[in-house]
């Protein structure tokens, strides 16, 4: 496959997953033809939209979105991925740590907005911030699975788990409950939402004991921005098989819906070389492990199996953090020091 590259700087930051702008307001707005939201991963959520967009003449820029949360200002981090459901763009944040741990509560949440309201001025961002919901219903979904975790390492287990019980019991965080010495740390990348208004959450750890990425089917997510707010529950956790190289682990980088029902995804190192990850400390062969675009389909085996299949090998790429298939095109966007790189293929 042959890329071209576009690149940009937007506040001097790097990107994480790429989703097609539906709004005709905000294209019209911007005098654009087409476009793509990215989030940006150092900051509050409200600091950290863009917009990637090509202009009817063909060239293309960058537009830092200017956004407001409201009393969540400032007290998210993190944000990973971005979906479209019911009308709404949904950011969902990593929900896991620094690379030496421990988990972050201002990394457990989930933001919503209307893509028309950016083309009006600020737009406003709703933030729920879930403070740990989400990590011990995944967790419990992990566990009454038909699938083995890969066993998360000592270093791994003190630094993520141990440290986050010891640090919130001594501080008497009311949110120290929902966490359990034999929780495994969890680092959501990817997601998407499907026909049934259920989202399928891409991790990028945990993965298999067999090192295949991992996804997790959780409901109840709108239930979260109500007057009456309910708490996201996950309904099933699954294996993506077929896709991982021998030898090494993969999990997701991105998942996007596809026009025939499907999904297409990128899976690749569970976390980055050389910038001090004791997940690689732990298990160094998901390191060094080159980007793969892969499709599938939503049919679960009994064995809580999902057939995958391999689109393109991304090498010599390791970080590649969204995809978009668009009027028969392939678009992806890598996360680069202080830039935004987008592939066009």
């Amino acid at each position: 496959m042959t890329l071209r590259l576009v690149e940009f700087v937007v506040a001097g930051n790097e990107a994480s997953d790429l989703l097609p702008v539906r709004s005709p307001a905000l294209l019209r707005a911007h005098g654009a033809r087409r476009g793509f939201w990215t989030v940006l991963d150092e900051g509050p959520v409200e600091q950290c939209l863009a917009l990637l967009l090509e202009r009817a003449d063909g060239e293309w820029v960058a537009h830092h979105v200017s956004a407001d949360a409201g009393p969540e200002n400032g007290r998210t981090e993190d944000g990973e991925a971005l979906a479209h459901h019911d009308g709404w763009v949904y950011v969902f944040g990593s929900h896991f740590g620094s690379k030496a741990g421990p988990l972050r509560p201002r990394r457990a949440f989930v933001a919503r907005f209307r893509e028309d309201d950016a083309a009006r001025g600020t737009l406003p961002v709703h933030v729920v911030r879930n403070r740990f919901r989400l990590h011990r219903a995944v967790n419990d979904a992990l566990a009454a699975a038909p699938l083995t975790p890969l066993p998360p390492g000592e270093r791994v287990r003190q630094r993520f788990i141990v440290e986050t019980l010891a640090r919130s019991t001594a501080r008497a965080k009311s949110w120290v409950s929902r966490l359990a010495e034999g929780d495994l740390p969890l680092n959501v990348e990817a997601a998407a939402f499907t026909p049934a208004g259920t989202v399928l959450l891409g991790l990028r750890f945990p993965v298999t004991a067999e090192g295949e990425p991992i996804l997790v089917e959780v409901a109840g997510v709108a239930d979260m921005f109500g007057d009456h707010p309910g708490w996201p529950r996950a309904v099933g956790a699954y294996a993506l098989t077929g896709v991982t190289p021998a030898g090494t682990l993969t999990g997701f980088r991105a998942i996007a819906p596809t026009p025939d029902g499907g999904y297409a995804a990128v899976i690749g190192s569970i976390d980055a070389v050389g910038k001090g990850s004791v997940l690689l400390d732990d298990h160094p062969h998901g390191g060094e492990v080159t980007s793969r675009h892969v499709r599938f389909r939503h049919d679960v085996g009994p064995d809580a199996r999902v057939a995958g299949k391999l689109v393109a090998e991304l090498a010599p790429f390791h970080h590649v953090e969204g995809l978009a298939e668009l009027d028969g095109s392939c678009y992806y966007v890598t996360d680069e020091d202080h830039r935004v790189a987008l592939w066009l293929g």
